[in-house]
């Protein structure tokens, strides 16, 4: 037992989650801010989503709302951008461009049309270090997909060796939509 100015007694352990999860953050914020990096670097618009899909208690998916901000009462901080998913990117599509996109992902055929004039493609992107999705953010990106907010979703993993960026599209990996 360790016991801090106040009087007040923390466990060792305790106290090896708190640095543990303190360096998780540190890591996650890393490997966003790399994947941010790379893709502004390949011609995307990208940005922070501030909106998440809204469940109801029966585990529903209902709407589009704005993101909670959440406080960190220990370093007295707002935390900002706590939407699902973490970005959205775009760019503009030029004319004369093939359909392949971020690391040979391919635009859907319902958004490539040639009777359409095809001048920007929306889409949602969620890093994840482990390039896992749970159960809820699954349905929240089924949902996204349906109601036709992104024309598709991009999980953004780390590699087991080398540095690029692993892209995987979520319609493909999940076999959904």
């Amino acid at each position: 037992m360790i016991q801090k100015e106040d009087g007040e007694k923390i466990s060792e352990k305790s106290l090896e989650k708190s640095k543990r999860g303190k360096k998780s953050r540190a890591a996650g914020q890393r490997f966003e801010l790399k994947v941010r990096q790379d893709l502004e670097s390949k011609g995307w618009i990208v940005s922070k989503w501030m909106n998440t899909v809204d469940c109801d208690r029966d585990g529903k998916i209902g709407k589009l709302v704005s993101a909670k901000r959440k406080y960190n009462p220990f370093m007295k901080v707002m935390t900002i951008g706590t939407g699902f998913p973490d970005f959205i990117c775009f760019r503009r599509i030029k004319e004369e461009e093939e359909e392949e996109t971020i690391e040979g992902t391919l635009i859907p055929e319902q958004y490539m049309k040639s009777n359409e004039e095809r001048i920007f493609e929306v889409i949602g992107l969620e890093v994840k270090s482990n390039g896992y999705l749970d159960q809820i953010e699954k349905g929240m990106c089924l949902w996204l997909l349906e109601n036709k907010i992104f024309s598709r979703i991009l999980i953004a993993k780390k590699p087991k060796k080398g540095n690029e960026i692993d892209y995987m599209d979520f319609a493909e990996k999940y076999n959904k939509t």
